[in-house]
């Protein structure tokens, strides 16, 4: 089968098309057939040599966790999917899914029915970030009715998603991004929008219960000590960059509580997604569809920044 092979750290010219043995399912597991295939962030970090390169080891490995296609074979014990079922989901996180590839295997448990309303493009784009957002502010944060949320980078691929999750539980949702992004957010259910171009969320933020953290201090603007500042008394900052221990601390003297959330796989979770998404209650954005060999241009697209929702590679027709 094809796979994206990189036989080195480094930038997206590591990156290449080779052909390696085919996986088979072993019992409990699926094979499936991959449609396409989800392009995160963490994918070029762990390219480089950060994300989650320590626990996949030293090259070669294929990158990548979001995958949609089609069950071909089943283990055994397999009792929830059978050949053909269409699914979705983000096998083995943390550890190698080779998602970046023609075929791959996991546990049955790990996937979802893809959502029927999504063609595959559309479906790979929402495990890793999907899951990412709703064990956030569903599973930690506990988000009810009521309270006021606000989502940092709002127009990216968690970030698109946490709004719309966040709208559905009756939150009043505050999110920053470009104002260019503002009109398409506010369609997604965002009722404030802050431009952090041209101003600081904390000086136009208050009262808020809890605050979704997916920017950290990658813009070197001090994202997490100024998202504190605007905690109501008992209020949560949830992270998934992670939270320095000097910000707990900080955060645990002002009476604010902090997680840190790793994303990890949850084919329940999918399934309560994906009738959201059948339902007509979320929506899911993909800027710009690859090919499987243009896998270091979706790389170089994506580090650029300012993704409008998900990037994603199209692995089969």
């Amino acid at each position: 089968m094809r796979a994206v092979v990189q036989h080195a750290l480094g930038g997206p010219e590591v990156l290449r098309v080779e052909e390696v043995p085919r996986p088979r399912p072993l019992p409990t597991e699926v094979l499936v057939r991959v449609r396409a295939a989800g392009v995160n962030p963490v994918d070029w970090q762990t390219r480089t040599g950060s994300g989650m390169a320590s626990v996949l080891g030293e090259p070669p490995f294929t990158v990548g966790w979001d995958v949609s296609g089609v069950v071909e074979e089943v283990g055994f014990g397999v009792t929830t999917l059978a050949p053909g079922d269409e699914v979705y989901g983000m096998p083995w996180f943390p550890r190698a899914a080779g998602a970046y590839a023609e075929y791959v295997t996991a546990p049955a448990r790990q996937f979802a029915r893809k959502p029927g309303t999504l063609d595959h493009e559309h479906a790979a784009a929402v495990p890793l970030a999907g899951l990412t957002a709703w064990q956030a502010l569903v599973d930690t944060a506990r988000v009810s009715a009521g309270d006021r949320v606000l989502v940092h980078a709002a127009a990216g691929g968690v970030g698109h998603l946490a709004v719309q999750f966040a709208k559905y539980l009756g939150a009043h949702v505050i999110g920053t991004a470009s104002a260019p992004r503002h009109a398409w957010l506010g369609q997604l259910g965002a009722d404030e929008l802050v431009d952090y171009t041209s101003q600081r969320f904390e000086e136009v933020v208050r009262d808020v219960d809890v605050v979704l953290d997916t920017i950290g201090d990658r813009r070197g603007d001090d994202t997490g000590r100024r998202s504190l500042s605007v905690l109501r008394p008992g209020g949560q900052y949830v992270s998934i960059v992670g939270v320095p221990p000097e910000l707990a601390a900080e955060a645990a003297e002002a009476g604010l509580r902090t997680h840190a959330v790793l994303v990890e796989p949850d084919g329940s979770a999918l399934a309560a997604i994906a009738e959201l998404i059948e339902g007509g209650r979320v929506a899911v954005e993909v800027e710009e569809v690859f090919d499987l060999a243009e896998a270091a241009e979706a790389h170089r697209h994506g580090e650029a920044g300012h993704t409008r929702g998900k990037l994603v590679l199209r692995v089969a027709p």
